[in-house]
């Protein structure tokens, strides 16, 4: 479980395939605080820590699963990863919940800087059964965040500077790909409402 409060920034140190599998080296500061078989978001995606090598760097592993459902295929070498470590017991819950399960991928239309602050707009495919609505919450590479306007198959978000700097919302461009996990209770209300309507 995690809330959607990034953490930390990493960089791809390395990338191999294994058969089907991605293996991503990751460089953090983080690392030297992990252990084997940690859960971590990186850009939202919930990974298993499966090596720690020294004080900043560890390996993850990201099945076919989940490189066919996320934008962890798009990573190359130098780029930067939003990173959370799982939630701890009596801890503050800043965010939202947030499960690291990400249920499809959108794609960057629109960056508008507002002196001060900037809106992103996203899109996505509505026929998967996803919805936002206006000050409900979203998560857009792993970060917590309020939307602000809603519409079929689309949102907009506000950064402020804090989030733009120490996220990887600076390196965000129109066209990128970006992970959503679209808010837990909003999905199970449309599940059910689905439900009586089919």
């Amino acid at each position: 479980m995690f809330t959607g409060i990034i953490e930390n920034l990493a960089k791809v140190a390395k990338l191999e395939k294994n058969e089907g599998n991605l293996e991503l080296y990751m460089e953090s500061e983080l690392a030297s605080e992990m252990k084997i078989d940690q859960s971590v978001a990186h850009n939202g995606v919930c990974l298993t820590v499966v090596e720690i090598f020294g004080d900043r760097t560890y390996r993850v592993t990201a099945i076919d699963e989940t490189l066919q459902k996320t934008n962890l295929n798009d990573l190359r070498e130098g780029a930067l990863v939003n990173l959370e470590r799982c939630m701890s017991m009596g801890d503050r819950f800043d965010g939202h919940i947030v499960q690291g399960h990400v249920d499809q991928v959108g794609i960057c239309e629109a960056v508008e800087e507002h002196d001060g602050s900037w809106t992103y707009t996203f899109s996505y495919d509505p026929s998967q059964g996803n919805v936002t609505v206006e000050k409900g919450s979203i998560t857009v590479n792993g970060t917590s965040l309020t939307v602000v306007n809603s519409q079929e198959g689309k949102f907009s978000v506000a950064i402020i500077p804090y989030t733009y700097e120490h996220t990887v919302f600076h390196t965000l461009e129109v066209g990128h790909r970006v992970n959503l996990e679209f808010d837990v209770i909003g999905k199970y209300v449309a599940r059910m409402l689905k439900g009586y309507t089919a």
